[in-house]
């Protein structure tokens, strides 16, 4: 699948041509998104297979950039990467340093919790008094927590594995996360459950984002993402990666 260079040049793709390599950025940790398995070595997730296929729609071939949340400012300024590509969240305090490409993802916030739990069985019985709730800081999802909880207490812990850590040692009763961490977390453990809220809390749409200011690389990769959803590429990589539940299409 070849995009119509005449329809979408830009000035860093004509420059990913001929040296002949596109150079993606992504987060090991991000389970079905661009996870590196601990058991295998291997890169996976959707992520993975879309930027395989950019890869080939441009005919160059693929480098992997290993990077983070953290880092990826930086990276997308300094030339370390042409794209990043790890659902990255169109969050208006990125929006200075990146350009966002349309939305492929969207997940709300879900709580993580222990198939064992005496006190809670679904998200109703999360904001109840005595339940603690963990969250991540400087997460979008912190804010939104502490004006939704009313009853349980929460708790703030400054990284990701923190959180499954407080409620495993019984000192929290659920964390938040999104939709591919908690599939994660139900997947490659045997003690998590997944909880969905029944009203949306705070949907994210996720994207790959760009260098600021290169709206014609970001036309080209628009285009791409058109293609594979058209195509039915990216609904097929979704559900290869199980996350047809958070898909976007249109």
């Amino acid at each position: 699948m070849l995009i119509n260079q005449s329809a979408a040049s830009s000035l860093r793709g004509e420059k990913v041509r001929e040296l002949g390599e596109l150079k993606v950025c992504y987060w090991p940790d991000y389970f079905a998104i661009s996870y590196k398995n601990p058991r295998t070595g291997r890169l996976e997730g959707i992520d993975i297979d879309m930027a395989k296929a950019l890869a080939t729609s441009m005919g160059v071939s693929l480098k992997l950039v290993e990077s983070s949340f953290s880092s990826l400012i930086e990276n997308l300024s300094n030339n370390a990467c042409d794209i990043a590509m790890h659902a990255v969240g169109i969050r208006d305090d990125r929006k200075p340093y990146m350009e966002f490409s349309s939305p492929y993802l969207k997940s709300d916030i879900y709580a993580v919790g222990t198939k064992d739990s005496q006190y809670i069985a679904s998200w109703e019985d999360i904001d109840e008094h005595g339940n603690v709730v963990v969250v991540q800081r400087g997460t979008f999802m912190e804010p939104v927590i502490k004006g939704y909880i009313k009853n349980a207490k929460v708790t703030i812990v400054d990284s990701f594995k923190a959180r499954e850590q407080e409620v495993l040692s019984g000192r929290a009763d659920v964390f938040m996360a999104d939709y591919p961490y908690g599939k994660r977390m139900t997947q490659l453990t045997s003690w998590a459950v997944l909880f969905k809220p029944k009203e949306s809390l705070a949907p994210t749409e996720y994207a790959y984002a760009v260098p600021k200011g290169e709206l014609d690389w970001l036309q080209e990769i628009n285009d791409f993402l058109l293609i594979m959803k058209k195509t039915g590429k990216l609904a097929q990589f979704a559900e290869k990666n199980g996350l047809s539940e958070i898909v976007v299409n249109d």
